[in-house]
């Protein structure tokens, strides 16, 4: 029987493993393995969710660079 302390820990692995795999692929430095890994999960929705978001976030911070630098004085 699982303990209910190790869930978090798998939970936190799983979603920071969802987060290196998207980062890696948004950069395109993913390697073959781990794509395919990727690839053999149940469900693609946790990884276009997460692609989503961190186009979001990269667009977010180019604005807010955009706009610091751009400001009148």
């Amino acid at each position: 029987m699982k303990s209910e302390g190790n869930k978090p820990a798998t939970e936190r692995t799983a979603k920071s493993n969802i987060a290196l795999s998207v980062a890696a692929a948004l950069f395109g430095v993913q390697s073959d393995s781990n794509r395919q890994a990727d690839f053999a999960q149940r469900s693609p929705w946790p990884f276009i969710i997460g692609g989503i978001v961190a186009i979001v976030l990269f667009v977010a911070v180019l604005l807010a660079i955009t706009f610091s630098v751009t400001a009148a004085p």
